[in-house]
C-alpha cells in the first residue's frame, strides 16, 4: 500500500531531492529538516523535553541516484535567495532542469520532528524551472518513526512530455528508525527506482527555430542533395522535432532501450576495531546499452562495461573515513566498429556534427540528407564513411560532448549539530553535452547568436551523490534515560509549570481560580429567596365631562 508523505514533510523531502541533484557533495552543514522553534522572548517556556529512553547514537547521511536529467541553458539563471545580494555568490542554476527516476534515502539523528529522522522516497519525475522545485505527486514515500518492518512499492507514472518518454517505472523505499536504539537497525533508509526504456530530447528547444535555408551560407557550397529546410532544433533532421517522444527511443538523442536501476542506501557499519559503528552512504547503478541518434544511419551505441558504484563511509575520524568508487568504462560503437572508449584515463571524446560541402559528394558521391557526425558520412551507395580530413568538407555547427564525470569528493570536520567529520562526493556515469561553436554563431542573426550560452543542453545519466557524517569515534549503539541536550528528562508530574511572561505561576491561578468558582456557586445556591414588589402602575386621571342633556 502507497504511504503518502505528510504534508509538513513534503517541503523537506523536495528540498533533500533538490540538493542531492543540485550539489550533493558540498559540505555544507545545513540540512533539509524542519527548524527547533526557538523561544520569542527569555521568559517563554522552553521546549519539553522527551520522556523515557533515549538513542545514544547521533548519525547523518543521504544518497541520491537520478537515472537521467534533461538541463537546457545550464549555469544561465541567476540563484534567487531571500538574502540580498547572496545570490550572486552561488552557482548559476539551469533555465530547466528535469529529473526521472529519482531516488533518495537521508537519515538524520537530530531531527526535530519524529518522521524526519529517517526518509526514503523513490520518485517518477521531478523537475526544477530556474532553481524552483515544487513537490511531484506520485511518489512512493516511507518516512520514521514509527519504525517500519516491511518497505512499500508501487508503479510510478510520469506524465506525457515531448521532451522524454518514461516507460513502466517501479519505485520501493523503506526507512527504520528505532525508538531506543535510533539509528542502529539493520538499514536506516533504502530507496530503488527501475525505467523498463528511456527517451530523451528529440527536439533541441533552446536552438533557434530556424531552418537550414535561413543561415547566412551559400547553398551551392553544401552537398548536392542536401535539404536546407530541416530546421536546427532537429539538428539538420538527425531528430525527430516536435510532439510526443517515441517510446523506442527512435529520433531521440538518447535512449535506453532496456532496464535500468538504481539505489540509494543509508546504515551503519562495523568499524575494524571499535565497538561504535560508522555511517554509510551507497548508490548504485545498473544499466545496459545506452543509443545516441538512433534511427538515424549515424547512430552510435554505448556499451556499458563496468557498473558505478558510489559508497561514501564516514567513522568520525578524516584519517578513517573514506569514499570507495568504481568508476565505469564505456565502449561507442558505430555500425559494429568500437570507435572510442571512455574510461578513468580518457574521460571525454567530443563528436563534432557539420553539413556536409560540395568536397564530400565529390569525394564519396550522392550523400544522405543528415549531417556529418564525428567525421562519418552516410551515403546512398558506399553506406557509411569515415571522412579523414574534415577541413574544408565540412561545416562544423555543434559538438556532442560524450564523457563520464569525474569524482568530485569533499570533506569538513564538523561542530554542529554535533562534533565529528563529513565526507561527500558525487559522480555521473555519463554526460552528453550539445555545444555551440562559434562557426554556428557567426552563421545566425545577430540578435539570436548573442543569446546562445556556452552549452544549449546536456543530459546525464547515473547521476550519484553521497554523504555521511558521524560523530567523533563513531555512532554509539546504546539507550539511555537522559534525552541528549535539551534538558533533564521530567520524573512524573511536573510540579511547577514554567513563569509566563507576565511573571505568574500557572498552576496557583488555576486552582484559585477553580477554588472562586466553587465558592461563587455556593453563595448563589444558599443564599434564601425574596418576594418580588409588585410594580406600581401609575393611572392617568382625567377630568370629568358632563355627558349632553338629549333631547325632548
Amino acid at each position: 500500500m502507497r504511504r503518502r508523505l505528510p504534508r509538513s514533510a513534503a517541503l523537506p523531502a523536495a528540498a533533500a531531492l533538490l540538493l542531492l541533484s543540485a550539489a550533493p557533495a558540498n559540505a555544507d552543514p545545513t540540512y533539509p529538516t524542519t527548524p527547533i522553534p526557538q523561544p520569542a522572548s527569555s521568559g517563554q517556556a522552553p521546549i519539553s523535553a522527551p520522556i523515557g529512553p533515549q538513542p545514544l547514537g547521533q548519525a547523518v547521511g543521504d544518497a541520491g541516484t537520478a537515472l537521467g536529467i534533461i538541463r537546457l541553458l545550464p549555469n544561465a539563471v541567476t540563484t534567487s535567495t531571500i538574502l540580498p545580494g547572496f545570490g550572486e555568490t552561488l552557482p548559476k542554476q539551469s533555465a530547466l532542469e528535469a529529473g526521472m527516476g529519482l531516488s533518495s534515502a537521508s537519515a538524520n539523528s537530530d531531527a526535530y520532528l519524529s518522521y524526519e529522522k529517517a526518509v526514503a522516497q523513490a520518485s517518477p519525475f521531478g523537475l526544477s524551472v530556474g532553481g524552483n522545485a515544487p513537490q511531484t505527486p506520485g511518489s512512493v514515500v516511507q518516512t520514521a518513526l514509527p519504525d517500519n518492518p516491511q518497505p512499500i512499492s508501487g508503479g510510478l507514472n510520469a506524465p506525457p512530455n515531448p521532451l522524454l518518454n518514461i516507460g513502466l517505472l517501479n519505485g520501493s523505499a523503506h526507512a527504520r528508525w528505532s525508538p531506543t536504539l535510533g539509528p542502529c537497525v539493520d538499514t536506516i533508509a533504502d530507496a530503488s527506482t527501475s525505467v523498463a526504456s528511456l527517451s530523451l530530447l528529440n527536439v533541441i528547444p533552446s536552438m533557434p527555430n530556424l531552418g537550414l535555408d535561413k543561415l547566412a551560407l551559400d547553398p551551392s557550397t553544401l552537398a548536392k542533395g542536401f535539404d536546407l529546410t530541416k530546421g536546427l532544433q532537429s539538428l539538420g533532421g538527425l531528430l525527430q522535432g516536435g510532439g510526443q517522444t517515441a517510446a523506442n527511443g527512435t529520433g531521440s538523442l538518447l535512449s535506453l532501450p532496456n532496464t535500468l536501476s538504481s539505489r540509494s542506501q543509508v546504515k551503519l557499519v562495523d568499524v575494524p576495531g571499535s565497538k561504535n559503528k560508522a555511517v554509510q552512504s551507497t548508490s548504485t547503478l545498473q544499466a545496459a546499452d545506452i543509443e545516441i541518434l538512433k534511427g538515424t544511419p549515424l547512430a552510435l551505441s554505448i556499451k556499458v562495461a563496468s557498473q558505478p558504484t558510489l559508497k561514501v563511509t564516514s567513522t568520525g575520524d578524516a584519517k578513517t573515513s573514506k569514499v570507495d568508487y568504481t568508476a565505469p568504462v564505456l565502449t561507442i560503437e558505430a555500425a559494429g566498429k568500437t570507435l572510442y572508449t571512455l574510461d578513468a584515463a580518457h574521460p571525454t571524446k567530443d563528436i563534432p556534427i557539420g553539413l556536409p560541402l560540395t568536397g564530400l559528394s565529390d569525394q564519396f558521391g550522392q550523400l544522405n540528407d543528415i549531417p556529418v557526425v564525428g567525421g562519418l558520412v552516410s551515403t546512398l551507395t558506399k553506406g557509411i564513411q569515415q571522412v579523414g580530413n574534415t577541413a574544408g568538407t565540412v561545416l562544423d555547427l555543434g559538438v556532442l560532448r560524450l564523457s563520464i564525470a569525474g569524482l568530485d569528493q569533499k570533506s569538513a570536520q564538523m561542530t554542529t549539530p554535533f562534533k565529528g567529520f563529513q565526507l561527500g562526493a558525487s559522480a555521473r556515469l555519463f554526460d552528453l553535452q550539445l555545444l555551440p561553436t562559434t562557426k554556428l554563431k557567426s552563421l545566425l542573426p545577430a540578435d539570436q547568436a548573442k543569446n546562445l550560452p556556452s552549452s544549449l543542453a546536456q543530459l546525464s545519466l547515473g547521476e550519484q551523490v553521497a554523504r555521511a557524517y558521524a560523530p567523533t569515534g563513531g555512532v554509539i549503539c546504546g539507550t539511555t534515560s537522559t534525552p541528549p541536550a535539551g534538558g533533564q528528562a521530567p520524573k512524573g508530574p511536573v510540579k511547577n509549570l514554567a513563569y509566563t511572561g507576565g511573571a505568574y505561576d500557572t498552576v496557583p491561578l488555576f486552582w484559585t481560580g477553580t477554588a472562586m468558582l466553587l465558592l461563587g456557586a455556593v453563595m448563589v445556591a444558599a443564599m434564601p429567596g425574596t418576594r418580588r414588589r409588585p410594580l406600581a402602575v401609575a393611572v392617568e386621571e382625567k377630568p370629568f365631562k358632563p355627558s349632553p342633556r338629549p333631547r325632548e
